[in-house]
């Protein structure tokens, strides 16, 4: 009786899957988290939304995050021993989300990419324009045995506006990741709609939390307790490959 007086906390959603393929959780390496006390609070939100799995990508990017296989693989083994250590229940993977310019040119021909299990790769365009040789590339790396995939193919915007493009390029090979925060107009309305778009064309081929920071997970968590994420997730769960992807 006197239960009914108080409002139970509303029990969070899980995600219909069990693996985050991009996110920013590694610390000390870009504008992700900033300590190995933070990272430990984002892995403990992927798990309270059914992640398991985590695989860690930093960015690598000319000028502002020049991080190496060296600087990467040091943050990753902290991490790693201070999950342990606080009893946190997760499998993590090392791999990075690289920006296609000049310095991930030099990374490539030099062979230091560190790409996911499978050995995918996630790409990410800049957010000026395309990369000029943008079909070559993803052609090359296919070749050489990369499954390549493009990161928030919807928060390009010069993309929505010729969406055919979408359709040569996922054609073509690469596959597309797109945020759960741009399902919440965290990115504008413009990568909204893409996304969206994409939900209802089936070419979404994995989702990523893309999370920097406990805010992000905040924003996620209140995002698949709504009555919209269960309509999208039943068509979602028909083309989205996380799980597979270990």
């Amino acid at each position: 009786m006197f239960g009914k007086l108080f409002k139970s906390k509303k029990e969070q959603v899980k995600l219909f899957y069990n693996t985050d393929v991009h996110c920013h959780i590694l610390p000390g390496v870009d504008h992700g988290s900033q300590s190995v006390e933070q990272s430990l609070e984002m892995l403990k939100a992927e798990a309270e939304m059914g992640i398991h799995r985590v695989i860690l990508t930093s960015h690598v990017t000319a000028v502002t995050f020049e991080n190496t296989r060296e600087t990467l693989t040091d943050a990753f083994m902290k991490l790693k021993d201070a999950v342990t250590d606080a009893g946190i229940d997760m499998e993590l993977y090392l791999s990075a989300e690289y920006r296609m310019d000049e310095y991930f040119d030099k990374e490539y021909a030099a062979d230091h990419l560190i790409p996911m299990p499978g050995n995918h790769i996630l790409l990410e365009n800049s957010f000026q324009q395309e990369l000029m040789n943008l079909d070559d590339l993803l052609f090359d790396m296919q070749v050489k045995g990369y499954r390549t995939i493009l990161a928030h193919p919807e928060r390009y915007t010069y993309y929505s506006r010729r969406r055919k493009r979408y359709e040569q390029l996922h054609n073509a090979g690469a596959r597309f990741q797109v945020n759960i925060l741009s399902f919440t107009g965290y990115f504008g309305e413009e990568a909204r709609d893409s996304a969206l778009w994409f939900v209802r064309n089936g070419m979404i081929d994995y989702l990523g939390s893309d999370m920097h920071n406990v805010k992000h997970a905040h924003i996620i968590m209140d995002y698949i307790n709504s009555k919209e994420w269960k309509r999208i997730a039943s068509e979602l769960e028909q083309t989205v490959k996380n799980d597979m992807i270990i």
